[in-house]
């Protein structure tokens, strides 16, 4: 039979004699947008690698992944109408079909298109040759030759393909596509790179893509990176979406001096939507094996982390060491919680050795408290178990802070509404002080307040007094000691502040305000030196420090007081953002009587005025914020603390942050830290922080990241000071990370945001 020569006579004779096989339906040869149905759109630049940024996110865990589009399953679709359109046809009378020039076949959203078709009425199956293309909406491929099934899948050989929801490709040798959304690829390779850069590809033997779960998994697998293999496994699985997936992670690299090369290959089980366990074993040259693990949980009403390190037989040292964190929190009925956070090291030198900077090196002891607590309107409960592992050896017995087992701790306030409106408060504490040296302990602490709260939204007026009784029952005191020493005094307080505002500019841009506050406080002197000594210190003096109605953290001294607090806040606002652009504050207090009760050690102040303490804040200049804190001694003219911290932040790519610290007779530093792209794929970052007094530099770290499409590749060098012990380290860390897979690095995102104001990783990976 001789063909027709025009498809619109074509469409009818084919579709009478596929009759027998499947019903006929119409489709368009263009989708929404006009273009044609297998036009591929162009390849993106892929998403940063997602598994390493859900294992960044603390006790809260990362989401499974984003949906994909919503489409009809491909087994629905296999009893669909098929639509054949091509420019010749040769039609046999069993029901046989040769189709050429432009052949195309729709069913449903599958759409294939092919230079010659045969088609087989006897197993109902489409035979194609040339150029073929398919496409639905999870894969799009080209190929040679292959089959096309309606009611079952399709096979191609010396295939191209694309996910253009992921976005990947590949090539393969051979392909088959599953009704079940399963693509079976042999002698194959995959990137997530896009046509023109190919930098980074999976090569393997045989890859099994299942688009619905939207996992991969391959085979006899190379990993190969410009070119060169980076890594062979003989099974390796993989996601093809946002979502975390359950597998190897690439092996960290880096080297430090305390433990010489080091190898990390973590394995990442991801158990279920809301529970997950990364296992990190790590090869120390010097060191031997050391089995991290980190596993992590969330549920409606709990939430924690368990985190334990432990290395076997340390060839330095000879024995075990172990670390141990445990975090966790319950929401638990009628209000109440339940929180842990304890940590456990098998010796003092743990952190010296692994810790990855100076202020790991610099811990001194380890915190463990766990504690029940409960708040509604009025009150607040807190029952606490704390706890603390000395590990600085320096310190002696009498020197080690205190266990407090038991502590209970009560705090209630209600407030009167009226034309009197009084406010009732108390504060109560029950707690044992343990330690094997020294004093130790119980302690009560019970302090009632009454007052009143005067004001609207430009000023308050808040008159109060109170009353405290402390009484304690102690063990192991010095022969002729009270063991049952007691304090009661009352104290009285006035706070008062105005709020003054009005607008500035020409144009009303601006709005500024005044805020002038006054504190009197009065407490009798009460002589307290039979009084022991567990958890009272002086803190650094600040505005907030200047207001606080007592001179003390702790209980164990109340100081005598007859003074007035003086300050003074500006601050100018953008009126029509909102954005606070200056804050600038100035306070001090001056003394009517000198104070007599004080700490050991600590000196009587010498003259009626304390410090002045200035702050001053600047956002005013686009992309720029300055800091500013001063403590200044009026009655020597110097200074006896400040700092300043200024910063250059355009966006979330480039930070610049200066910084001066200074305390008397303890420290001066200068830093100077920043992340910057010096170039279109080039970014630069480092710290340096340098003793002043001591001229020499304790940390400084220096790193550069060439940032690919697919692909980016950092080196850090650090080197820094352990503030304890005064001992160097020096660490290298190289990290590649590429994008859909996991990363290949070290700890150095570990402590970059950290030591960088301003940096984010999230936005120098974009």
């Amino acid at each position: 039979m001789a063909p027709p020569r025009r498809s619109s006579k074509l469409i009818a004779c084919v579709a009478l004699a596929l009759l027998q096989a499947v019903p006929v339906a119409r489709a368009d040869d263009t989708n929404e947008s006009g273009e044609a149905a297998d036009a591929s759109p162009p390849m993106r630049c892929p998403a940063p690698s997602s598994v390493r940024a859900a294992l960044a996110r603390g006790n809260r865990l990362p989401e499974t992944g984003s949906a994909p589009p919503a489409t009809r399953p491909l087994a629905r679709q296999s009893n669909e109408a098929v639509e054949v359109t091509s420019d010749a046809a040769e039609l046999g009378v069993s029901g046989d079909a040769e189709l050429s020039g432009g052949v195309s076949i729709r069913q449903g959203e599958r759409s294939l298109r092919a230079e010659d078709v045969e088609y087989d009425a006897k197993t109902r199956e489409f035979a194609v040759r040339g150029l073929v293309r398919y496409s639905d909406p999870q894969l799009r491929a080209a190929g040679r030759s292959g089959r096309y099934d309606p009611a079952g899948g399709a096979s191609f050989d010396d295939a191209e393909f694309e996910l253009p929801t992921r976005p990947a490709r590949g090539a393969a040798a051979s392909m088959e596509v599953g009704l079940d959304g399963k693509v079976t690829l042999s002698q194959v390779w995959f990137s997530t790179c896009p046509q023109s850069s190919p930098d980074w590809r999976i090569r393997a033997r045989s890859i099994e893509l299942d688009t619905q779960s939207r996992n991969g998994t391959g085979r006899n697998a190379a990993i190969e990176f410009k070119g060169v293999p980076i890594l062979y496994l003989p099974y390796l699985s993989f996601p093809l979406g946002g979502q975390r997936k359950s597998g190897f992670l690439f092996p960290n690299v880096g080297y430090s001096t305390r433990g010489g090369a080091e190898a990390t290959l973590p394995y990442y089980f991801n158990l279920a939507p809301n529970y997950d366990l990364t296992l990190e074993p790590t090869i120390f040259g010097r060191r031997g094996l050391d089995l991290g693990s980190r596993f992590r949980y969330l549920t409606e009403d709990h939430r924690g982390e368990l985190r334990l390190n432990y290395l076997p037989s340390d060839s330095l040292r000879g024995a075990d060491r172990n670390w141990l964190r445990v975090r966790h929190r319950s929401e638990l009925p009628a209000g109440w919680r339940f929180d842990l956070d304890a940590q456990s090291v098998s010796d003092a030198e743990y952190f010296e050795d692994f810790a990855s900077g100076g202020e790991g090196t610099s811990t001194a002891f380890l915190r463990r408290l766990a504690s029940l607590s409960y708040r509604d309107d009025h009150w607040w409960l807190r029952a606490e178990a704390d706890q603390f592992q000395t590990i600085d050896r320096a310190l002696g017995a009498g020197e080690r802070p205190y266990a407090r087992l038991p502590r209970v701790l009560a705090s209630g306030a209600w407030q009167r509404v009226g034309t009197l409106p009084l406010s009732f408060g108390f504060d109560g504490e029950l707690v044992n002080f343990d330690r094997d040296a020294g004093v130790r302990g119980w302690r009560a602490d019970l302090a009632p307040r009454l007052g009143l709260d005067l004001g609207n939204a430009g000023y308050y007026l808040r008159p109060e007094v109170g009353w405290r009784y402390t009484r304690y029952d102690l063990e192991n005191l010095t022969r002729g000691g009270d063991d049952k020493p007691a304090r009661a005094l009352p104290w009285a307080a006035l706070d008062a502040a105005l709020r003054l505002e009005r607008n500035g500019g020409a144009d009303s841009r601006t709005r500024m305000t005044l805020e002038p506050r006054l504190l009197y406080l009065w407490t009798p002197y009460r002589n307290q030196d039979a009084l022991p000594i567990f958890d009272t210190a002086l803190p650094d003096l600040d505005f907030v420090q200047l207001f606080r109605t007592t001179r003390y953290a702790g209980t164990d001294r109340i100081a005598d007081a007859n003074h007035a607090s003086v300050g003074l806040t500006s601050r100018i606002y953008d009126s029509r953002s909102g954005r606070q652009l200056l804050t600038a504050t100035l306070g001090q207090t001056w003394r009517f009587e000198r104070p007599r009760v004080r700490l050991p050690g600590e000196t009587t102040p010498a003259n009626n005025r304390s410090d002045l303490v200035a702050q001053l804040g600047i956002s005013a200049w686009r992309d720029w914020n300055v800091n500013l804190g001063l403590q200044w001694d009026s009655e020597a003219s110097r200074q006896q603390r400040s700092h300043l911290r200024v910063q250059y932040r355009p966006d979330d790519e480039r930070a610049l942050n200066l910084a001066y610290r200074f305390q008397r007779d303890r420290l001066e530093q200068g830093e100077v830290s920043g992340a910057w792209p010096i170039h279109a794929r080039w970014n630069a970052y480092g710290r340096m922080v340098y003793d002043i007094r001591e001229r020499t530099t304790l940390e400084r770290f220096a790193g550069l990241e060439f940032k690919a499409c697919c692909w980016r590749l950092r080196l850090v060098g650090r080197r820094f000071v352990s503030s304890r012990t005064g001992e160097r380290d020096t660490g290298i860390y190289l990290q590649l990370e590429l994008n859909g897979l996991a990363s290949v690095g070290s700890s150095a995102d570990a402590f970059l945001e950290e030591a960088i104001r301003g940096y984010s990783a999230v936005g120098l990976s974009r």
